[in-house]
């Protein structure tokens, strides 16, 4: 996924009320901009730090839009960007698969996207080869625990619970099930669920794989002109004791 124009350096005074954030431009111009994470966003908040902002003004939605720029992505002290943007997993996911990076997804012939299924929810992806389905869920992990440890979630989150829950429904009807954890930054080698923060999605998550849900974690390499998923990364679910 490029974005043209490339992301705009600011730096980040403070993040508020979820979805907005104050930033200051390097021109010295101070802006409020769009946050699209509803996450805690857990190290990737911090004022003072370097975020990318990108610039909608040309975009098709641009019109419905109250601030001009979203805040993409953050970079850490070490000099890591870090794509922010939960928006942008499900595309970095389907790009992935398209371009062979997710072997294990690739055999599909058929994509659609936000299909409804189970109880009042929606797959993120729906693969299909002839009567085949595989029902895929993406959530994006920005943050981590310990030096490459990528972790999710970074707040608790009943929604996410259940989406496990409804992807194990998938499996006892016979079809296949994938819970895919995006994670577009560089430096990380495991992902482990955030036992520390919710407990129970941690559980949970162990349960449904062992029901047969599949549990994959892929890094990306985010820039301030492009994003993508490159390689897979260890996935550790061994409980806290």
């Amino acid at each position: 996924m490029r974005f043209d124009p490339p992301l705009i350096p600011a730096r980040l005074i403070r993040r508020y009320k979820r979805f907005l954030a104050d930033v200051v431009l390097e021109s010295g111009e101070t802006i409020t901009v769009h946050t699209p994470n509803t996450g805690s966003m857990q190290g990737c908040a911090e004022p003072g730090m370097r975020v990318w902002l990108r610039d909608t003004a040309g975009e098709k939605t641009a019109a419905k839009r109250k601030y001009r720029y979203s805040w993409d992505a953050s970079e850490t002290a070490q000099g890591v960007v870090v794509g922010v943007n939960t928006l942008f997993a499900n595309r970095l996911v389907e790009e992935a698969i398209e371009e062979g990076i997710i072997e294990s997804l690739s055999a599909y012939t058929g994509l659609r996207r936000e299909v409804r299924y189970g109880e009042k929810s929606r797959v993120d992806l729906l693969l299909e080869e002839g009567m085949r389905r595989c029902y895929v869920e993406v959530k994006n992990v920005t943050a981590v625990a310990a030096p490459g440890v990528a972790i999710f979630p970074d707040a608790v989150t009943t929604r996410g619970r259940r989406h496990l829950v409804e992807l194990a429904a998938q499996v006892d009807r016979g079809h296949r099930a994938v819970m895919l954890f995006c994670i577009p930054r560089a430096d990380v080698t495991i992902f482990q669920p955030a036992w520390a923060i919710d407990d129970d999605y941690a559980r949970t998550l162990c349960e449904v794989a062992e029901q047969g849900v599949e549990i994959y974690a892929y890094k990306g390499d985010t820039t301030p002109s492009q994003s993508r998923l490159v390689a897979p990364v260890d996935v550790d679910l061994t409980p806290l004791e």
